[in-house]
């Protein structure tokens, strides 16, 4: 299986990013390819919703580093994102990149493709994640796409916070049962 994960932390060494290299790691020892994107490293420019996307032959007028990332949604079987919440929804940082499936939201809408979602927050309180698995949902509900998967890890503002859970576990296992 193809697997393209999106990240959306900042930090190199986050909360978040320690559920990606876990997930990456499992879905690598189930033999699964995997493409990795860290947006808030790639300079994503932000959509102007000019919508040129949808009348010219190219998927973005902006030429940036989704370019590199388009192919890899397209041919993807399955798309993890994984973000910390920030003010009960996805980063900035990966909110830029999802923005910019719209340049080849033909291509992904209907598309037989599945996805999971990975979300850490300093928050211990279980709504404090029910915008995100809203948004992520009706993501999905969009684009027609089937959920794989959900780890959400309350309580974890930081790296040394989520060592001591069983959130990198989970992300492991989600990886490798794919």
């Amino acid at each position: 299986m193809k697997v393209t994960v999106i990240t959306g932390s900042p930090r190199k060494f986050g909360t978040s990013t320690l559920l990606a290299d876990k997930f990456i790691k499992g879905a690598k020892e189930a033999g699964h390819e995997i493409f990795r994107f860290d947006a808030a490293f790639e300079g994503v420019h932000p959509c102007t919703s000019c919508n040129k996307c949808e009348h010219g032959d190219k998927p973005c007028v902006f030429q940036d580093s989704m370019a590199k990332l388009y192919p890899h949604l397209i041919d993807a079987d399955l798309i993890a994102f994984v973000t910390p919440l920030y003010f009960f929804g996805v980063s900035s940082q990966i909110k830029m990149a999802i923005d910019r499936f719209h340049g080849i939201n033909n291509q992904l809408k209907g598309a037989d493709k599945k996805a999971i979602l990975m979300v850490t927050a300093a928050g211990k309180e279980e709504h404090v994640m029910n915008g995100v698995v809203g948004s992520y949902n009706e993501t999905l509900r969009y684009l027609q796409w089937q959920d794989c998967g959900i780890v959400l890890a309350n309580g974890c503002n930081e790296r040394e916070a989520i060592e001591k859970t069983n959130y990198p576990e989970q992300a492991y296992q989600l990886g490798k049962k794919l």
